[in-house]
């Protein structure tokens, strides 16, 4: 009888941090694999699908009190009694569980920043949460992932979730930024080039020696929009800026894993960070991109600079530079969120609140807000937004004949000052 050997390829960063949590030695991409969770995350919008849906279950205690994070950031500070209803099922929830992670208006933000800078998740961990850009938190080097409402559910009641085992896409950073371009045009450029379903239930893996020269919060906005390409989730390498964020931040252990190098990915895309500009992504698709330069003449009637893609600190501080001694445009609303109180307090202490102020910006309290078409900015028919947020679909912001143009928050500030789509070159600056 024929003996059959089975030979095991390199694992991925992905793949290592599953198959640790499966207690498995090895996995390959398409296996299926039950993993335990570190972190179950839900929102004020997703929350009580997933509340509704435990409920009928026989188990009525959460997995783990201390690994569930509940933040009502969506529709809030509550902007109408359906909102109002929904964060009080989350509210009322959490206080019966116990549940140690639960941010309400004052103590909460924008989940995708408050998880992190409140040290919740941390690298080598796995994550679910109901909410798509769950896997912003790749950028820690932890594997997360979104999911739907019943299977946060699930996950909140047994702190496990099926997977299947994905590929991966390798994306290899050289070179540096050039000034005004950040981890946005990053991942716009990558979005652009591979397209929306490019990635399509596959890793995004970033590695090269480009990595070292971006920010952790360019990190974040790269990861954050993995989705955006179809990722199944996207992942940064742990290098000492990693380490440094999480132990200001954390006080959990972390566990490094590191792809191996025989490692298998379905392709490899190599960019140049030194060659990329000012991007941004045209209506209705996070794919439709061109560079500033490429976009013509582009009028706008709205700004909003915030999200969990761009609404922390470094974001603050760049659309502040380019709105510093300036003027919004006469007739253009100019929307400014910081994504957590933190990054609110800070932007006082620093104060680019007052920069904001100034040039005629509103500054709102921590909210997704008109990025989903929430409040706080909707759209009326056949008008545009150059937005920091993450997705310009058909209605996103508002009416379905209006226009959301994603960018970065150096371009957004610029064309809150021009009225059109414009970089800060355009400024003088």
């Amino acid at each position: 009888m024929r003996r059959m050997e089975v030979v095991f390829m390199g694992m991925t960063m992905t793949q290592k941090i599953l198959a640790a949590h499966a207690g498995l030695d090895s996995v390959v991409a398409g296996q299926l694999i039950e993993a335990n969770l570190d972190l179950v995350l839900a929102n004020d919008i997703t929350g009580p699908v997933a509340i509704h849906e435990v409920e009928k279950l026989n188990k009525k205690t959460v997995f783990d009190k201390d690994k569930i994070a509940l933040v009502p950031d969506h529709f809030t500070p509550n902007k109408d009694i359906k909102s109002a209803e929904h964060c009080k099922c989350v509210r009322e929830y959490a206080k019966s569980q116990g549940i140690t992670n639960y941010f309400e208006v004052g103590q909460m933000g924008i989940e995708h920043a408050l998880l992190p800078e409140k040290g919740l998740i941390v690298a080598g961990e796995t994550c679910i949460g109901a909410d798509s850009h769950t896997c912003t938190y790749g950028a820690l080097g932890a594997f997360s992932t979104g999911v739907g409402s019943t299977d946060m559910g699930a996950g909140m009641i047994t702190g496990q979730a099926w997977f299947k085992v994905p590929s991966a896409i390798k994306v290899v950073l050289t070179g540096s930024l050039n000034k005004w371009v950040s981890g946005k045009d990053v991942i716009l450029h990558l979005i652009g080039t591979i397209g929306v379903d490019g990635a399509l239930y596959r890793s995004l893996e970033f590695t090269g020696d480009g990595v070292a020269s971006l920010s952790m919060d360019d990190r974040f906005a790269i990861a954050n929009m993995a989705i955006e390409a179809g990722a199944k989730n996207g992942i940064f390498p742990v290098d000492d800026k990693t380490i440094a964020y999480m132990e200001e931040h954390s006080k959990k252990p972390y566990t490094i894993y590191e792809a191996d190098e025989d490692a298998e990915y379905d392709e490899t895309i190599t960019i140049d960070l030194s060659t990329l500009e000012p991007t941004v992504a045209f209506p209705h698709l996070p794919e439709n991109t061109k560079t500033v330069k490429e976009a013509g003449e582009v009028t706008i009637d709205q700004v909003v600079i915030g999200s969990c893609t761009n609404g922390r600190i470094e974001d603050m501080r760049v659309a502040a530079k380019v709105l510093e001694g300036r003027k919004v445009k006469d007739g253009i609303r100019c929307i400014v969120i910081p994504a957590t109180q933190e990054i609110y307090l800070q932007a006082i202490e620093e104060g680019l609140t007052q920069t904001f102020i100034k040039a005629g910006a509103i500054v709102s309290t921590p909210t997704c807000g008109p990025c989903l078409g929430g409040h706080m900015g909707i759209l009326a028919a056949g008008e545009r937004a150059v937005s920091t947020t993450n997705r310009n679909f058909v209605g996103r912001m508002g009416h379905v004949e209006s226009e959301v143009y994603l960018a970065s928050p150096a371009v957004a500030a610029a064309s809150a000052v021009t009225g059109k789509i414009s970089e800060p070159s355009e400024l003088g600056l």
